[in-house]
């Protein structure tokens, strides 16, 4: 029996001891013991993941039309794969939380990669599930050319599920890579600015310094300093003055170091707006500066704009069968335009017959009514084939043409 006992009660210890140990390797005190020194992951800087966050977000909130190919040019098509991949693409997520998942996994968790498993039931698309990062693996071939996907353990070839890249590698263009090496150093050194000001402001500094006679018995010991201090200043009331010998003790006021003086505010402002130009964002998203209309409608152009043509091709590519349909976003609800100058775009645009009322009602957000649908041209608007047709230049007398 004793020896079940010994047995048992080994068990129990290794049990416990298997769980602590990974209940540390789970912690944030195993990282910190564990990590190399100087290696600051991009997810632990707030600057990074918030220029990166407003990406997601951004692209996230587009909407995703199915376009087709016609003669007189691409029209939107509405059925139930365009509303698939716009408004349930994954069961269980939004297309916004979906969408943003997938490009935190490909920015800052994936290293420039992003994987979504693609599952059919009878040949029609039924679920778009994103897999952490943590859970794949990328495997090239001998050539270096081609590649294998490994989920959970199991083989998938690149075809059968949508691979978004970001960066790629120079050493094997279908792989991203991202932007852990060329942000590594402003991470470490904002993660750096940030415990120095946590420790500053966890760590008060006194303001005063109490100059005393040396020669006084009572501060030859800490029990006799803490009676003087306690005699002469912690007992006093607020407001009231101090009493203290003017021969033995004497008080000055100091000022200790501030962020100010040692420039870490300067300094973390620089970082940023690196940060924020090498990710790609304005610096006020950062929190930098000031709005600035025309940087906003640069930023959504070249940059956003780009990475959604990089999603829409993979998943044109991958999910549409017919050859004259496609996938796009519509990058232009990004863009930063006030009410006035979309309604005079809109109606210059409605006098010349190029768009109907209810296009412009749409446009500036306000729903269709019933005749707005008839395109108009204002009467002194023709061809330019018919410009010599005029009355008043075939009316060399001024008067009325009886025609």
């Amino acid at each position: 029996m004793s020896k079940r006992k010994s047995v048992r009660s080994k068990n129990i210890r290794a049990s416990s001891t298997t769980s602590s140990g990974v209940g540390f390797l789970l912690s944030d005190g195993a990282y910190d013991t564990l990590c190399v020194r100087g290696y600051t992951r991009l997810d632990r800087v707030p600057a990074i993941v918030a220029g990166y966050r407003r990406i997601a977000e951004l692209i996230g909130s587009v909407t995703i039309h199915l376009m087709e190919n016609t003669d007189n040019g691409d029209v939107r098509i509405s059925n139930e794969l365009s509303k698939k991949i716009d408004i349930n693409p994954c069961k269980r997520m939004t297309r916004s939380t979906w969408m943003e998942y997938i490009m935190m996994s490909m920015f800052v968790y994936g290293n420039g990669n992003a994987i979504v498993k693609v599952k059919t039931s009878d040949g029609i698309l039924d679920d778009l599930q994103p897999i952490p990062a943590g859970r794949f693996q990328l495997l090239p071939d001998s050539t270096g050319y081609d590649y294998k996907i490994i989920i959970d353990g199991q083989t998938f070839d690149p075809d059968d599920v949508l691979h978004f890249v970001y960066n790629p590698d120079p050493e094997y263009p279908w792989k991203g890579r991202g932007m852990k090496v060329v942000l590594s150093d402003l991470a470490h050194n904002l993660r750096q600015a940030t415990a120095t000001e946590k420790a500053f402001m966890e760590s008060p500094k006194p303001s005063l310094i109490i100059k005393a006679d040396g020669l006084i018995d009572e501060f030859s010991t800490p029990e006799g300093r803490k009676k003087i201090t306690d005699e002469y200043i912690s007992n006093s009331d607020d407001g009231r003055p101090w009493v203290i010998p003017a021969n033995q003790i004497d008080v000055k006021e100091v000022r200790p170091l501030s962020l100010s003086d040692i420039a870490l505010n300067d300094s973390v402002k620089l970082d940023t707006q690196t940060v924020a130009s090498i990710i790609g964002v304005p610096s006020f998203v950062l929190g930098v500066g000031t709005y600035n209309q025309k940087e906003w409608n640069n930023f959504v152009s070249t940059k956003l704009r780009p990475i959604m043509v990089g999603i829409q091709q993979e998943m044109t590519r991958k999910l549409i069968i017919s050859p004259k349909w496609y996938l796009r976003f519509n990058s232009l609800s990004l863009l930063d335009y006030d009410l006035n100058t979309i309604a005079t775009v809109y109606t210059a645009m409605q006098d010349r017959g190029d768009v109907d009322g209810n296009e412009v009602r749409d446009r500036i957000g306000m729903s269709p009514r019933e005749g707005l649908d008839e395109l108009k041209v204002l009467e002194n608007y023709i061809p330019n084939d018919m410009s010599g047709l005029q009355n008043k230049l075939n009316n060399n007398s001024g008067g009325k043409d009886d025609e």
